[in-house]
């Protein structure tokens, strides 16, 4: 389905029983809503309604050239306009990777908004800024980011040979067809770039400006996450006032929701149902 908000026009594929409590999952980068196809169903088996959004610069119909439209407050204020759309007042939210910093700032800006938070691989912003000052290992990690804010440069690193780089950086989602799945959409005009575009509108400011969150929160974590440190993991329970979970999957990449959708689904059900 296509839904008018903001003067965009998003994709969400929306699936469960029409009259269950919603559920709005945010995906990251660089997939799209299609990242919950294997954890929806055990959402919408539990009664649920799930809303799948295709953020922005990732529907066509939401992609606009600017940097500075896709700084956080944008991006947050997208997510909360779509639910306006839906007529949903609150929804459980859960959100992969920058997904899940979307999440974190409606937690904390629009509690109203979110009954439960599942934050997926990305800690709370101020987390992540702790470990950055204090863990060599976690500035190490992020050294990818210096490539992807570079206009121009990152895209031609990544799309050259039919998206060899974007493929090989994805080769942890699954098979050749799920890797295709992120990577082909990837390459249609301007969308790396609206993708990228998060990373290059991303401030110290923004991300420190992020508050507590103050609903239940789940923070699910995986060991293998090349990405996200344990120092970034365990910083995270000082950010959230509401109850809070932490959930660690041994053995698992950064691809959580495609690598490990059942223990996640679990664990949405479990911070869902109280």
């Amino acid at each position: 389905m296509r839904i008018d908000a903001r003067e965009y026009t998003f994709d969400v594929r929306a699936g469960g029983p029409e009259d269950g409590p919603p559920v709005l999952l945010l995906h990251g980068f660089p997939q799209h809503g299609g990242e919950w196809d294997d954890v929806v169903p055990a959402l919408h088996a539990a009664g649920l309604r799930t809303y799948a959004l295709d953020q922005r610069g990732y529907s066509p119909g939401a992609r606009p050239e600017a940097v500075e439209a896709y700084r956080l407050a944008e991006l947050v204020a997208d997510a909360a306009a779509v639910l306006d759309a839906l007529g949903v007042d609150a929804a459980h939210v859960v959100g992969h990777d920058w997904g899940a910093v979307v999440g974190w700032g409606l937690a904390a800006d629009h509690p109203d908004r979110v009954r439960t938070l599942t934050a997926v691989s990305v800690p709370h912003p101020a987390a992540m800024a702790h470990a950055l000052e204090v863990d060599p290992q976690q500035k190490a990690r992020s050294a990818y980011m210096v490539l992807f804010r570079q206009a121009g440069k990152a895209e031609k690193a990544l799309l050259a040979l039919k998206a060899t780089g974007l493929r090989r950086m994805l080769s942890g989602v699954g098979d050749a067809d799920r890797v295709a799945a992120y990577a082909e959409p990837m390459r249609a005009p301007g969308a790396l770039t609206g993708a990228l575009n998060w990373y290059r509108a991303m401030s110290r400011e923004d991300l420190a400006a992020v508050g507590a969150a103050r609903v239940p929160t789940t923070y699910v974590w995986s060991d293998r996450d090349i990405a996200i440190g344990r120092t970034a993991a365990e910083a995270c329970a000082g950010h959230v006032t509401g109850d809070y979970r932490f959930v660690e999957l041994a053995g698992v990449s950064h691809w959580i929701p495609d690598e490990a959708p059942s223990p996640l689904a679990e664990a949405i059900l479990a911070r869902i149902q109280g």
